[in-house]
């Protein structure tokens, strides 16, 4: 299509919603206006302007109905006035003061209000997308014909999350609108350095949904563009891959300038300019002459001053630590709950007590979902899930394509919408893929704006398998300084039923690290039925009194063989198995430590940054007093995990364990 200056065709549309329309598109230009005012001024930091490209945000929001989702990006200010989300507020937040919907702990659009159906971004491009893909499979597990719209830019389509989102959305015909802003520049990046397709509408059919490049700088072409894909949606038609050409007027955030545009290039977009075209399209219909635009502005420009002089005069937010970590995690529910009876269990492997766990989280909560890559008909790749998808159906227990990033992403989005999704990793090595979603989007949403996302991501970790270097690692020191994320390494089976269950009711992010090599080598007593163990409690494996073996998952089974070798010396060492890395048990610990006197840190990842590292600099602290001889640390190689077995036992802590011990016990 090629572009060119058109006034807007006004046919179709009663004259009030023509006028609204013209308000709506009014509004975000003179509270830009003021917005780069008060940046000159330095009374703001930073701004991102959208003038020049309104009409997309104000056209997509007007078109969708109040109970549609969108998902707006730093140029989108039109979205979040055309929803009404008020601008007191909206103002506050703007400007970091106190009454802001982030209280001051994220910036201008970096939040969402649930309640307006709009979820905002992070400053990572492209994450977003897989979010609405959530967002909308929730709408269609429900049975709603609720659409979701997410916004991106010409730029972020290179980003993989981009492929993410549409392939998935595709082929779970989810109803999802992608609203690609086109503006020609990736900040100073041009298109044709971006992407070797004509248009970006292009990539529509390799992903088997329809598309349509449409002005984006005439509003009522966008109406009418989005009305008719959201009907589409609606109907069972899938997503919609919507392209509109526009052109960001200014700089990528206004510190950038606009040196590298053409000035030609500026000049013929200025004459675009969607107001102005819509003015004159308002003009000839006779709805709004030359006095009526000067008065609507006037009092607009008004009311804007008042609530930026409000907003301005507001407090700056303040708070203490003790606040500010406890808006990290969602209240969770506390303790443990028991078995229903006391004394009824069966004898099961560690992988039998989490496909127990997750049958049972099934079954007594519908807001359940699995997600993952052949987690359905072929169980997952260590049989975990195997059964569940004939008991639970393909609702519930769904493959997904090969997306790690695009998973967890649409988790995000189920879980905003009020489901309790599950992430399988096929093998915790490929979690990194996944990880900015993990750690950028998902740990921090509920810090950010007070939303709640109880994800549950497992993951199985661990070596001993001849695996090599992809498919044997230890990934929790990746995450344990992640703020927002909850790390738990069962060692047992009871101990995986109880975490895994107590997981999905925590309401919160859960990264549930799961080692393969226990997965049929432990078994154990294990009670039917629902009960649940608290997340951040320790206990302990094997009493004793000459030094404390401090460590979870797979070490918990070394260092119990090691205490059994030590015993038949007459020497008793205490094992205590964290259990959870985050929170961890810090009390529990000390505790073990001020009776035995001696501590030693084991781990199965790499020693160097290892968490045990965080365990011993504690204890250094915490129960220096008590201690007898430094904390010894021991942990694996610092190689990568390598392929062969005789190498692999060379890599592993498990051979250092008993000589560290014994090193510690003659200090």
């Amino acid at each position: 299509m090629e572009h060119h200056q058109t006034v807007p065709r006004v046919e179709g549309f009663p004259p009030e919603t023509l006028l609204q329309l013209y308000h709506n598109l009014l509004l975000p230009r003179l509270i830009e206006e003021q917005m780069l005012n008060l940046l000159r001024q330095g009374k703001i930091s930073k701004w991102f302007s959208g003038i020049g490209q309104e009409a997309i945000a104000v056209g997509v929001t007007a078109a969708l109905r109040d109970d549609d989702v969108l998902l707006p990006m730093l140029r989108n200010l039109g979205v979040f006035t055309t929803r009404d989300v008020g601008l007191p507020q909206l103002f506050r937040q703007l400007f970091g003061r106190e009454g802001g919907f982030t209280h001051g702990r994220d910036r201008s659009f970096h939040f969402g209000s649930w309640k307006h159906r709009i979820v905002g971004m992070i400053s990572h491009l492209g994450a977003m997308l897989p979010v609405a893909d959530g967002i909308a499979l929730a709408s269609s597990l429900r049975g709603e014909d609720r659409v979701t719209a997410a916004f991106t830019g010409d730029g972020a389509s290179s980003e993989g999350d981009f492929h993410e989102a549409l392939n998935l959305a595709a082929v779970w015909k989810l109803p999802v609108l992608f609203v690609v802003e086109n503006n020609q520049y990736a900040l100073s990046t041009p298109v044709a350095e971006q992407y070797a397709c004509r248009h970006l509408a292009d990539r529509g059919a390799g992903y088997g949904m329809p598309s349509e490049i449409i002005d984006g700088n005439d509003v009522l072409a966008v109406f009418r563009a989005v009305q008719a894909a959201a009907e589409r949606a609606r109907q069972g038609g899938g997503p919609t891959l919507l392209e509109f050409l526009t052109f960001r007027m200014r700089g990528h955030e206004e510190a950038s300038g606009t040196d590298y545009v053409p000035p030609a290039l500026l000049e013929n977009w200025r004459e675009r300019d969607p107001i102005r075209r819509f003015e004159i399209a308002l003009d000839e219909a006779g709805l709004l002459d030359d006095a009526e635009r000067q008065r609507i502005r006037h009092e607009i420009g008004q009311h804007i001053r008042n609530l930026i002089d409000d907003a301005l005069a507001a407090p700056i937010p303040d708070s203490t630590p003790q606040r500010e970590l406890a808006a990290v995690f969602a209240p969770s529910q506390p303790g443990s709950t028991a078995p229903r009876a006391a004394g009824d269990t069966r004898e099961q492997r560690y992988v039998d007590a989490i496909r127990d766990a997750l049958g049972i989280a099934l079954e007594r909560d519908a807001r359940v979902i699995l997600l993952g890559q052949d987690i359905a008909e072929y169980g997952g790749a260590f049989k975990v899930s195997a059964g569940l998808l004939e008991a639970h159906g393909k609702q519930r227990v769904r493959n997904t394509p090969l997306i790690e990033s695009g998973a967890i992403g649409a988790a995000i989005g189920l879980a905003l919408d009020g489901f309790v999704p599950m992430v399988e990793i096929q093998f915790a090595d490929f979690i990194s893929c996944g990880f900015n979603q993990i750690v950028n989007n998902l740990a921090k949403t509920y810090y950010r704006w007070g939303a709640h996302v109880p994800v549950v991501i497992r993951a199985p970790v661990g070596g001993g398998m001849g695996a090599g270097p992809f498919h044997s690692q230890n990934v929790e020191s990746w995450f344990t300084a992640v703020a927002g994320l909850k790390i738990v390494a069962p060692s047992t089976p009871y101990d995986a039923k109880g975490l895994l269950l107590a997981a999905f009711e925590d309401g919160n992010p859960v990264l549930f690290l799961e080692h393969k090599a226990l997965y049929r080598s432990e078994s154990g007593a294990v009670p039917r039925g629902h009960y649940t163990l608290p997340i951040g409690k320790a206990r302990i494996a094997r009493e004793g009194r000459d030094a404390s073996i401090i460590t979870y998952g797979v070490g918990v089974r070394w260092a119990c063989a090691a205490a059994d070798r030590l015993a038949s010396e007459g020497r008793e060492i205490e094992v205590v198995d964290l259990r959870s890395l985050q929170p961890w048990d810090i009390e529990s610990v000390v505790d073990s430590v001020k009776k035995t006197s001696r501590a030693l840190v084991l781990h199965e990842a790499p020693r160097t940054s290892g968490f045990g590292a965080e365990v011993t600099a504690t204890l250094q602290t915490e129960a220096f007093e008590w201690l007898d001889a430094p904390v010894g640390r021991v942990g694996s190689l610092d190689t990568p995990v390598p392929f062969a077995k005789s190498l692999e036992k060379v890599h592993s802590a498990q051979g250092q364990l008993l000589e560290s011990i014994r090193a510690l016990l003659e200090y």
